[in-house]
């Protein structure tokens, strides 16, 4: 990999493509494949990411609102794509781009309905989305008579899918939790079959879900942080590869004098003689002040160099007092070793947080 001359994340889309293959492995022949690439592609670059895995073979995207799915849209991806969170205001919108809804409850459903109908729109693809536990978004198991009321009511719409997400997949402790949430959604499933009139795509599994319940595969699973390298447990995160690495340098080297403050507010106040090196990336660019004050580091020529000070909006200040260095050398925030799951914790947060953060005027270099 090319030396960082600035701050640059690199996306390694030959570790994506391993990714990809190792959870499709893991599925029987039949089993779509959704790729989850809301939040900017976990913070790497949504269309990029959605043109390679369109070219490797995804059947279908998901973004979480409307203008996730009109960039990709407008960046030429021609798969399905489902918007998991959409609001009414941008219905007209999410039609023009042939967005897929995720519909959630009775509200958004009957506006749903009324906006199709008003276009004169017939069997528009849609999904039905059901809480069986995470209590987040999701109609209740009770409400499917009324569903499937609604829906012969109408021919502007069409099931495309039903889904739910599960709560803990990757916590084995909660075992009994998911298995339960499994077989409500298999009630589900059961009822719709056998009223709908047709049959729609069923799928419930997460990244976890793919790896640990193969027995919720259903007929298509959905991906999201497993795609980007993260199998949320250390076992699965041997067979995964970290797609993002993000770099960038030393611009300035102060030596510090006992009793001296570094940064704002003098949060750091030396207690002996150390070395101190100046890095341009800050807050603003996804490092949040939570890596400040020793709880955060970087690692410059394999070594780690934990952040002083308050992180500032542009900059950080790390220590490389034991470390041989210079004025522009690269320094490595997360990639390969140490991983985003290991500063995360650090800071006492998750990969997901960090890697989603990284702004977008940090500059995207892809490696193809």
């Amino acid at each position: 990999m090319p030396k960082a001359l600035e701050t640059v994340l690199e996306i390694d889309l030959k570790a994506l493509q391993h990714n990809f293959e190792y959870l499709k492995s893991k599925l029987d022949t039949n089993i779509k494949f959704l790729a989850v690439v809301k939040a900017f592609g976990y913070g790497s670059d949504s269309c990029e990411i959605a043109k390679f895995l369109e070219h490797s073979g995804a059947d279908y995207f998901a973004v979480a609102y409307t203008n996730e799915g009109v960039a990709l849209r407008e960046a030429g991806i021609t798969k399905p794509i489902l918007v998991l969170h959409p609001q009414t205001v941008t219905f007209k919108e999410l039609i023009a781009y042939n967005l897929e809804p995720g519909l959630y409850n009775f509200k958004i459903l009957n506006d749903f309905i009324e906006t199709t109908t008003k276009v004169g729109l017939q069997a528009f693809p849609i999904h039905i989305k059901f809480n069986t536990g995470l209590n987040r978004l999701g109609f209740s198991q009770g409400d499917v008579s009324l569903i499937i009321e609604k829906i012969h009511q109408t021919s502007a719409i069409y099931v495309k899918s039903i889904f739910s997400h599960l709560a803990a997949s990757e916590d084995l402790n909660e075992k009994a939790f998911t298995l339960n949430q499994i077989t409500s959604f298999k009630e589900i499933r059961s009822f719709f079959k056998i009223n709908l009139g047709y049959s729609p795509l069923f799928h419930m599994c997460n990244t976890s879900g793919i790896l640990n319940y193969p027995e919720a595969h259903f007929d298509m699973v959905r991906s999201g942080i497993g795609l980007y390298g993260f199998g949320n447990s250390e076992i699965e995160n041997q067979f995964l590869k970290p797609i993002g690495t993000l770099k960038t340098v030393i611009s300035q080297i102060h030596h510090i004098e006992h009793g001296e403050s570094v940064g704002y507010n003098r949060a750091f106040k030396s207690n002996g003689a150390i070395k101190t090196a100046t890095l341009p990336i800050g807050h603003a660019d996804g490092i949040g002040r939570h890596y400040g004050n020793g709880k955060g580091f970087v690692t410059i020529h394999g070594k780690q160099a934990p952040i002083i000070g308050n992180v500032c909006m542009d900059m950080i200040m790390v220590n490389i007092t034991d470390i041989t260095c210079n004025e522009g050398d690269e320094v490595i925030v997360f990639g390969e070793h140490p991983t985003a799951e290991d500063v995360a914790a650090k800071a006492n947060t998750i990969s997901y947080e960090l890697i989603t953060s990284i702004s977008q005027r940090v500059k995207r270099h892809f490696l193809k």
